[in-house]
């Protein structure tokens, strides 16, 4: 394929510029080889394109007509080829972008206004989903991801650091005590998330690598931190989970965070996920460090 575009550039070439010698020129290559490059591609098609002399090219009637067809292709492939270069230089087109429900709500949404102001020609597409989603097969160009990563192909930029934190409402603990060791747990409403299985609706890890298991129970649990954490502010027990979720309701004094006698286990950190097989464009970049600047700024209590 690559000698059929370089006998056609140089056939168009030579008919625009008056000949071999000045298409070789500006191709950068020998008259020698420009004339093979022209002589392969008539043989290739089985007939005479022009008829050659020692002062000039005239075209036959086959010529003619590859000729006009000739440039077009030329022609579009060129234009092709700005535009992606174009893309690679600037963020522009659809962003689609991959999030943990809880997040993407109370983080990532709020954050869209800033980068649009920056990046007018970006369209952004969030998309919530707590499961880890195919960046290929779904058509996601980036991911966030909370947690501990394990190890992957996958291309990962870290964000910012995050925690986990066991907090309860004033009035809950005025009603049932404040629980200060793991033991204490025991005899405590615990809220359990059940899509969790280190902060789940039977037991919660604690030390930092999580080895600690103390069994819990509650009269409630949730697939959603927010709901949780909602529920923990109107009173109805402990919730134990990322603090991005509770960070607010802390600042506001509608929760306080509890220390134990061993302390929560290291959620890790957010991180932007691209796929090592696809080069990613401006959109992408600028999307990634839009947020490595701004999340640690956003999350300074995370």
């Amino acid at each position: 394929m690559t000698d059929r575009l370089t006998g056609m550039d140089v056939f168009v070439r030579a008919i625009r510029l008056g000949g071999i010698s000045a298409a070789a020129r500006d191709l950068h290559m020998s008259p020698a080889m420009a004339a093979k490059h022209l002589d392969a591609l008539e043989a290739r098609l089985g007939t005479t394109l022009v008829q050659r002399s020692t002062r000039r090219l005239s075209l036959t009637e086959a010529g003619t007509d590859y000729f006009e067809k000739a440039e077009r292709i030329l022609m579009e492939i060129g234009e092709a080829e700005a535009e992606a270069s174009s893309r690679s230089i600037t963020a522009q087109g659809l962003l689609r972008v991959s999030a943990p429900a809880t997040f993407g709500v109370l983080h990532l949404a709020s954050l869209i206004p800033a980068f649009s102001a920056r990046h007018p020609e970006v369209t952004i597409e969030l998309g919530f989903n707590d499961r880890y989603v195919d960046l290929l097969e779904e058509r996601w160009d980036v991911a966030v991801r909370i947690g501990r990563l394990a190890d992957s192909a996958l291309v990962a930029r870290k964000l910012v650091a995050m925690r986990i934190v066991l907090c309860a409402a004033p009035a809950y603990l005025a009603r049932r005590g404040t629980p200060t060791r793991l033991a204490d747990l025991g005899v405590h409403d615990c809220l359990g998330h059940t899509n969790a299985s280190l902060a789940g609706t039977t037991s919660w890890a604690f030390g930092k690598d999580g080895t600690i298991k103390v069994p819990i129970s509650g009269s409630m649990c949730s697939d959603n931190g927010e709901a949780l954490v909602r529920a923990a502010i109107a009173g109805q027990g402990l919730v134990y989970g990322p603090r991005f979720i509770a960070a607010e309701a802390l600042r506001a004094g509608q929760l306080s965070e509890l220390k134990l006698d061993e302390p929560p286990m290291m959620l890790g950190a957010a991180y932007a996920i691209t796929h090592p097989t696809r080069r990613p464009a401006a959109k992408t970049r600028a999307w990634i460090d839009f947020l490595a600047e701004a999340l640690p700024a956003l999350g300074t209590d995370w």
